[in-house]
């Protein structure tokens, strides 16, 4: 691999050519192309970010060591699956794919290859989230709410797959624990699929996990509050800022948590591109991303099972 790990972006939407942007102004990165459907949008990010309109996957593989997946959900798999078989290291956007099957695939082949693929749960690389994993040891109940206002992009999936999927991740990675049962109630409004969701998961470690999630919001809400025996959290991880609360002696001490802003997609590609680099596991690999898609994928069956 030269100096410079050699780049591609497939799927230059709304997010993909945020990763094309980044990626042309990392340091021992080269965007060599980008790939989309539409060729006339393929060509307009490939001007804006000086680089290659690719027109298939065979040239991505051909001229790339690594690519992010930022394409539709349901379209993940089958662009992944190529790329991996060519030997190409993968950041695949959030949820990794539509189906535990096509899951378990895109592990196996990671495996068998010996390749990155890292998904996109861009949390947590949040700022936010590496304050949370230095404090947080053994959370009792964590609160979540995710609100966004209602935009046509992202309704191929529910609002499980396209919102709520960031913040399993995070209780996932937070608790370190097997969830043992899931409840969970939602509907649609303005799409056909379930447009807002509130999910209750039970954690083996005894910790309970809420999450509220809706696309459908006036504004934008990504928050976080946490119980622990020794303290209580409220964080911010829009706004990248919070306060914990702490027990002294009968009455609760507020302290304002320090946290040094950083654009969280900027640090994720730098993680992945280390990880290329290095050859090391990625912080959310694959059976990561599986094992939040399939926790989803349950949310969503308890929902219709409750319609």
């Amino acid at each position: 691999m030269e100096n410079n790990i050699r780049c591609a972006v497939v799927g230059v939407g709304f997010l993909g050519q945020h990763h094309a942007r980044l990626y042309a102004q990392l340091e021992g990165c080269k965007l060599v192309g980008v790939l989309d459907e539409d060729a006339k949008r393929a060509r307009e990010i490939a001007t804006m970010c000086n680089c290659l309109a690719f027109e298939s996957l065979e040239e991505v593989a051909a001229n790339c060591d690594c690519a992010s997946i930022v394409t539709p959900t349901n379209r993940h798999a089958e662009v992944a699956l190529p790329l991996l078989k060519k030997n190409i290291h993968l950041l695949v956007e959030k949820p990794m794919c539509f189906s535990l099957s096509d899951a378990e695939r895109m592990c196996r082949e990671v495996e068998a290859r010996n390749l990155i693929l890292q998904v996109g749960h861009v949390e947590h690389y949040n700022p936010v989230m590496k304050f949370l994993e230095k404090t947080v040891n053994s959370p009792r109940f964590i609160a979540t709410q995710r609100l966004a206002p209602f935009t046509p992009r992202g309704i191929d999936v529910s609002v499980i797959l396209d919102l709520m999927i960031h913040d399993i991740g995070v209780l996932l990675q937070l608790t370190k624990s097997e969830v043992e049962r899931v409840e969970a109630i939602g509907m649609p409004v303005l799409s056909n699929l379930q447009d807002i969701a509130n999910a209750r998961l039970y954690f083996r470690s005894g910790c309970i996990g809420d999450i509220n999630v809706s696309r459908i919001s006036e504004k934008k809400i990504r928050e976080i509050r946490i119980f622990q025996r020794d303290m209580y959290l409220s964080l911010d991880f829009m706004n990248q800022n919070g306060h914990l609360l702490r027990p002294v002696d009968k009455t609760f001490e507020k302290l304002e948590i320090p946290i040094e802003k950083e654009e969280p997609l900027k640090i994720e590609l730098v993680s992945f591109l280390n990880c290329v680099r290095s050859h090391t596991m990625p912080k959310v690999h694959a059976r990561l991303g599986a094992e939040a898609l399939e926790i989803a994928l349950a949310i969503e069956e308890k929902i219709q099972k409750n319609v």
